[in-house]
This record gives C-alpha cells, sequence and structure tokens, in this order.
C-alpha cells in the first residue's frame, strides 16, 4: 500500500495554478508516518536515507522491473537444464506484463491470468505465481468495485484449480484457506490504496477551492473598502470645496465694502480646509493600525450637524436643522451615513440654487428607523439633463442601502427641492455589525 501511494501512476491529476495542492501536499508530509529510515537513530539512519533518495531519483520503470527481474533470476538458478525453457517462458509470461500494470491494470491482469492458466494446463508449479496477487491489487487499487470483485472471483477460481491439482490427498483445505486469505488481503489493500487516493484528491480539490473562496473573498472584500474610501473622498472633497469656493467669492464680493466680512469668510475657509484635512486622515487613518488621527477624531454624527448647519450658513445657505427622538442609540456607522445623507443633500443645494435659499433639515429618530427629509426653497432646480449625472444621489442610494433603506429626491410642487431617506436600524448588516 505504502509502495503504490508513493509511485507516480497513483498521483491524483494537479489542478494547474492552484496553490491548493501545495498546502495539502505539505500536510500529508507532515502526517507522513515513520517509517523504517526514522526509526534508526543517529548516524545509522543516513545511509537508509540516502539510499531511499537515491531510489525515488530512479525512473519508475526500473521500480516496476525489479520484481519480474528476480522471479526469472529464481528460475535460472533453480531449475535443471531440462525444464529451464518451459520455467522461463512461463514465468516472463506471468512477470513480465507487471510492468506496465499501473497503465492497464485490465489489460495485464487479462495477461498474467491467461498464463496461469496455461500454467495449469502444462502442470508446472512456479514461484511466479505471486504476479496474480500483484496484479489483483493493482486492479483493486485502479477500478471500481465491480471490476475487483470480478477480478477477485477469478483469482479465487484459480487457487481452487491449484489446490485441487497440486495438493495432496487430504491437505486440501490448509492451502486453500491461505490461499484465499492472501487474495483478500491482496483485494482489500487495493481497495484501501484507491480510497486513501480519492480521499486525498477530495482534500486536494477542497483545499484548492478554499484558497480561490478566500482569494474571492479578499478581492471583493478590497473592491468594497476601496468603493467606501471613494464615497468618503467624493463626499469631504465635494462638500469642503464647494463652501470653500462660495466663501472665497463672498470674501472677493465683500472685500472692498466690507473688510471684516472678507476676513470673517477667509477664517471660515481656513476653519473648513483645516476640517477637510481632518476628514481625510480619519477617513484614511482607519486603514493603518497606527494613525492615531482614526481615534483622536470620532466619525462624525448627528450630533455634529449643528455644526454642519452653521458651516452651510456661512457659506450662504441658512440651514435650519430639527432632530425628533433620543438618537444616542443610534449605532455609530449609522450616525455617520445620516451625516453624509444631510451633506450630500445641502452641498448639492449650495451648488445648485441661486442666492437667498435656505434649507431645512428634519431628523426623527426612532428604536428601528430613522427617517431623514432635506427640503430647500430654490426656485429654479436645475433638470436632469442640464449636466453630466454625478455620483452624489447614486452614493446616497449606496449609504441608504446598507441600512435597507431608499433615498427619494425630486423637486417640490411649490418650488425647491426634496431629499427623503429612511433608514432601518435593526435588520440591516451594517447595523448589526
Amino acid at each position: 500500500m505504502t509502495e503504490a501511494a508513493a509511485e507516480p501512476g497513483n498521483a491524483h491529476p494537479l489542478h494547474h495554478g492552484d496553490r491548493g495542492w501545495d498546502r495539502a501536499r505539505r500536510t500529508r508530509t507532515a502526517v507522513r508516518p515513520a517509517g523504517y529510515a526514522d526509526l534508526i537513530p543517529g548516524r545509522a539512519a543516513r545511509p537508509v536515507t540516502a539510499a531511499r533518495r537515491r531510489g525515488q531519483r530512479l525512473p519508475p520503470v526500473v521500480g516496476e522491473s525489479l520484481l519480474p527481474a528476480l522471479l526469472l533470476l529464481n528460475i535460472v538458478t533453480t531449475r535443471t537444464p531440462q525444464e529451464l525453457p518451459v520455467a522461463v517462458t512461463l514465468t516472463a509470461a506471468l512477470a513480465l506484463p507487471l510492468v506496465w500494470r499501473r497503465r492497464a491494470p485490465l489489460t495485464v491482469f487479462g495477461v498474467v491470468v491467461t498464463a496461469a492458466f496455461v500454467q495449469w494446463l502444462t502442470d508446472v508449479q512456479l514461484p511466479a505465481d505471486v504476479a496474480l496477487l500483484v496484479a489483483l491489487y493493482t486492479v483493486a487499487a485502479n477500478c471500481d468495485r465491480r471490476g475487483t470483485l470480478a477480478a477477485g472471483a477469478v483469482v479465487q477460481a484459480g487457487a481452487l484449480l491449484a489446490c485441487l491439482r497440486w495438493t495432496a490427498d487430504g491437505a486440501f483445505l490448509t492451502p486453500f484457506v491461505a490461499l484465499t486469505a492472501m487474495i483478500v488481503a491482496a483485494a482489500v489493500l487495493g481497495v484501501n490504496v484507491r480510497t486513501t487516493r480519492a480521499y486525498l484528491a477530495a482534500l486536494q480539490d477542497r483545499a484548492a477551492h478554499l484558497e480561490r473562496h478566500q482569494d474571492q473573498q479578499a478581492r471583493l472584500a478590497v473592491a468594497e473598502e476601496r468603493t467606501r474610501i471613494t464615497r468618503e473622498m467624493h463626499d469631504i472633497v465635494t462638500h469642503n470645496l464647494s463652501v470653500m469656493v462660495a466663501l472665497t467669492d463672498a470674501a472677493l464680493y465683500a472685500q472692498h465694502r466690507s473688510p471684516d466680512k472678507a476676513t470673517a469668510a477667509m477664517v471660515q475657509i481656513s476653519e473648513t480646509g483645516r476640517q477637510a484635512l481632518t476628514d481625510m486622515r480619519r477617513s484614511l487613518g482607519v486603514l493603518r493600525t497606527d494613525e492615531p488621527d482614526a481615534q483622536r477624531h470620532p466619525l462624525p454624527g448627528i450630533a455634529q450637524l449643528d455644526t454642519l448647519a452653521d458651516q452651510m450658513g456661512a457659506a450662504g445657505l441658512p440651514t435650519l436643522l430639527e432632530v425628533h427622538g433620543d438618537h444616542t442609540h443610534v449605532p455609530a456607522t449609522a450616525q455617520l451615513t445620516v451625516y453624509r445623507l444631510v451633506q450630500e443633500a445641502l452641498t448639492n443645494t449650495l451648488k445648485h440654487t441661486p442666492a437667498g435659499t435656505h434649507a431645512e433639515v428634519r431628523i426623527r429618530c426612532s428604536t428601528d428607523a430613522l427617517t431623514v427629509d432635506v427640503t430647500d426653497s430654490g426656485r429654479c432646480p436645475p433638470p436632469p439633463a442640464a449636466a453630466p449625472p454625478g455620483h452624489g444621489i447614486a452614493g446616497m442610494r449606496e449609504r441608504a442601502a446598507a441600512y435597507g433603506g431608499t433615498v427619494q429626491a425630486g423637486p417640490l410642487p411649490g418650488g425647491g427641492w426634496a431629499v427623503r431617506t429612511r433608514l432601518f436600524l435593526g435588520s440591516s448588516p451594517a447595523a448589526t455589525a
């Protein structure tokens, strides 16, 4: 069994490019049972190990030819010249086909059985009959159960014929039982080799499948993280740049008429730039475990909406904020989603509405849901086809989808624009996390 498992012919076909095979092979090597060389201590094991390594480097045909060569040598050295031609011929017919037993086990088995039947007809007893057991073992190790049973029945019938012809009177039972035991042992060994090989192949396939699954999960995680960072960067950069542009325009307009207001606008621009840098460090800092900014600056949430409303007011968009209900039970990730939704909606209002527009933000908190309404009084909302489609509304929908919610955006009947979002806190993966 050990010899059969180590031969190249028994190796399961490799999956090209699958690193799981290497892992399974290393696992199988790690649990390899101790061989004879492993039981010899110290320097005495070195010659045995070296001989085994040299034997593994020999071509497979050398190992396959060893048994036929020994059987032929035994016949040449033990038979008389008169018996030698017939004995050598029958031994060659029994033993030489074993060289190809790995490539064509059923064909070799048929040739060996035929040679054994001719031997029985000529009434010549030979040690080469052991080739029947080797051929049966090969069939059991490489064929299915039906082929193994058929081959075992044929060899068992041959054992019965041999005992009937060549056993002495009254001594039939003992050799017949002995031959039957050897036949069963050869078949069982072959079946065990086939089962072990199938088990190892299943382990290799499973290892390869698990590695492919892990690679896919890693790629999906990378893509999801890239999407998250892109969405965060879009919200941070778009909002802060829009506010800074509005404040810069106001500062330029007021620099001669009202220097104090221009100075206040420039101060606000500086604060907005610093806030943008802080948000970017916080968003990118989570990728590094040694980044202190991720801990020093917590993620923005509903409590920071007051600061956002003041910032939008300073940029020229007066914003009224109303929060109904207790939001302390809302997870930090859900609060970040609300903050980004409101930030994106107000940024769009700031960019696309004329001067004099004001906005209102109403948030309603309950135990299992959050409702966010952002409306403005802009009289001339841009038509959908007036500019290339951006990523603002799409990003808002992606954020809401993480909590099983939807985003509804559109013009109001009396003028203005409204964005309505509802988040479900109890049924979303993000909320659970």
